[in-house]
């Protein structure tokens, strides 16, 4: 079911133009999480979620508490550096990186993969939909 989905948004994000693909694509993933049972959300909510500092998750290599705050940086306009790789990670706001929420894909991957990382779980679709209101709103 997941698979179709995927292939129908997809399919949308085609059709439309290059500007317009960049608010569709968040626009599906939102309306994505909606359907798996998501309430409306909340920039608040995503910012609050953002910089509260979560224990390490079990197994974790290190024990130091986690945010996304940690690697992403406190001036989302700014370039964000991993604190475990060292790799650089470019702005989050797409008033600075418009490219950032362009592709559906790239962001489920890396909403599933960093709340792994740093509370130990995938995020629930509310979370993920707080979370990317917030990050649209810089």
């Amino acid at each position: 079911m997941m698979r179709i989905i995927m292939i129908l948004m997809a399919t949308l994000l085609l059709a439309v133009s290059s500007s317009e693909a960049e608010e569709s694509a968040l626009v599906t993933l939102l309306n994505t999480y909606k359907a798996a049972g998501a309430g409306d959300f909340s920039a608040d909510r995503g910012s609050q979620f953002w910089h509260t500092k979560h224990a390490a998750p079990e197994g974790a290599e290190d024990s130091h508490a986690r945010s996304c705050q940690s690697c992403h940086g406190a001036d989302l306009r700014q370039t964000g550096e991993h604190i475990r790789t060292g790799k650089l990670i470019k702005p989050m706001a797409p008033s600075v990186n418009p490219e950032r929420f362009t592709d559906m894909k790239k962001m489920h991957k890396w909403l599933r993969r960093n709340c792994k990382w740093t509370i130990g779980r995938e995020c629930t679709p509310q979370e993920k939909g707080d979370i990317l209101t917030y990050l649209k709103s810089l």
